[in-house]
């Protein structure tokens, strides 16, 4: 009797999964670094135009050393760290109340639709004058920036949530509450960090504003200086800062996604 062989079906269900290649991206900036560095060594890209990357690098290096870095990233790091949390926590919770009662959709829909449009970075001059300009106003204006994307966001994810579960949850007999927390909630997780990566970029864009506006210290406050003097090493510095702290707090917001959305995969 012959042996049977056996040829194992693959899995078809993750088709449309992303998969992870790592390195990719890394080639990809390392070589648009070589070329822009090969660009002003050569005089294609003007030194007036764009600094030489390891000039700038040497700058990062030299900030580091100095301690530098350090006191411009801790008050930046702080703002941002403080008004994000107040406007996407409060974002999140106005966005679930209009996703799921119909009387505070009603009334609120209408407000968050006037305040989305509104360029966040004119409102500081009126920040100043109601909360001053220390740190207060700074918060404010992130917390506002970061409310308004996260509530359209996040009331957008509560009603995606496919209605054919809320059904079914209903026909097993199960409570309005356990419904929420079982399906709703679950089924908007994705949209609302989703979400978050926006609303966490806008308080970046915010913060540097911000500190370009009366603060002595920050990130912000070192690229307008740099600016100021027309220092390009520096400016640069500061924005490649601005872009790592971008990356930063995408990552973070990658590993919730990986920890809290385990069961679609």
């Amino acid at each position: 009797m012959s042996e049977t062989h056996i040829r194992p079906v693959p899995f078809r269900g993750g088709g449309f999964r992303p998969v992870a290649k790592r390195g990719v991206g890394l080639i990809v900036f390392v070589t648009l670094l070589a070329l822009i560095e090969w660009g002003t060594r050569t005089g294609w890209i003007s030194n007036l135009t764009l600094p030489q990357p390891s000039d700038v690098a040497m700058t990062l290096v030299d900030l580091a050393r100095s301690g530098m870095l350090w006191t411009h990233l801790a008050p930046s790091l702080s703002r941002l760290a403080v008004g994000a949390v107040l406007g996407v926590s409060a974002g999140i919770g106005v966005g679930i109340l209009i996703g799921l009662f119909s009387h505070v959709r009603a009334g609120l829909i209408p407000l968050v639709a006037a305040l989305f449009p509104i360029p966040k970075i004119a409102l500081l001059p009126l920040f100043v004058i109601w909360f001053g300009i220390d740190e207060a106003s700074k918060y404010a204006l992130i917390a506002l920036g970061t409310f308004t994307p996260t509530v359209v966001a996040t009331y957008g994810a509560v009603d995606n949530v496919d209605r054919t579960l809320i059904r079914m949850g209903q026909s097993f007999g199960l409570s309005w509450l356990s419904i929420v927390r079982k399906i709703v909630l679950p089924g908007a997780l994705p949209g609302i960090l989703s979400g978050m990566r926006v609303s966490i970029a806008i308080g970046i864009i915010l913060l540097v504003a911000a500190e370009m506006l009366g603060a002595e210290f920050g990130i912000g406050a070192y690229i307008l200086q740099a600016g100021a003097l027309y220092d390009l090493e520096r400016l640069f510095a500061g924005v490649v800062i601005l872009s790592a702290l971008g990356v930063l707090t995408s990552w973070v917001i990658g590993r919730l996604e990986t920890r809290l959305l385990r069961w679609r995969t």
